[in-house]
């Protein structure tokens, strides 16, 4: 792992799916470390105790995820996830933040739509080692790749980080 400054906090960002859950890890605005948890039987369970295991690994100084209150798409088991995953991150006594889908879009608006796929081609594009991970554009009656919570995760990471140094200067 790269020496971190001491100014630099370390941020783990969450971002559960249907399968499990994607993880990036930044220190400041740098990408330390992402990946792709799957799980198959007790999903609640091993998500959660996954998460731990990262906690453990990176302790980071932030973790983010997704505000499940305000994305009401979401489904049940995800928003229940998310909520136990606020729980555990509060005993674990990290500083804790959530984004909204809407928050992050606004992060990454630019001249183009905003999409999940235009904000993972983005984040590709600014972190060149997740271009292999990069899934293709999604026609409508296909699931969304599992990959993408890799991205889903980098955005809410980065989200947090901008927003935070754009309220410093504000």
């Amino acid at each position: 792992m790269t020496n971190i400054r001491s100014d630099q906090k370390r941020i783990l960002a969450i971002a559960p799916n249907s399968r499990g859950f994607g993880f990036a890890l930044l220190e400041g605005i740098d990408l330390v470390d992402w990946g792709l948890v799957q799980v198959r039987k007790d999903k609640h369970e091993r998500c959660l105790a996954r998460m731990n295991r990262l906690i453990t690994r990176y302790q980071p100084d932030v973790m983010i995820t997704e505000d499940a209150n305000k994305n009401r798409h979401r489904g049940v088991r995800i928003r229940k996830l998310l909520g136990a995953m606020h729980e555990q991150i509060a005993a674990a006594g990290i500083s804790h933040k959530s984004y909204c889908p809407a928050s992050v879009r606004r992060i990454f608006r630019g001249s183009s739509p905003v999409t999940k796929h235009t904000i993972a081609e983005g984040i590709a594009s600014h972190f060149p080692e997740l271009t292999p991970k990069l899934p293709g554009l999604r026609k409508p009656w296909m699931s969304e790749d599992a990959r993408m919570a890799i991205f889903d995760a980098v955005a809410l990471a980065l989200t947090g980080s901008l927003t935070k140094a754009h309220s410093v200067r504000g």
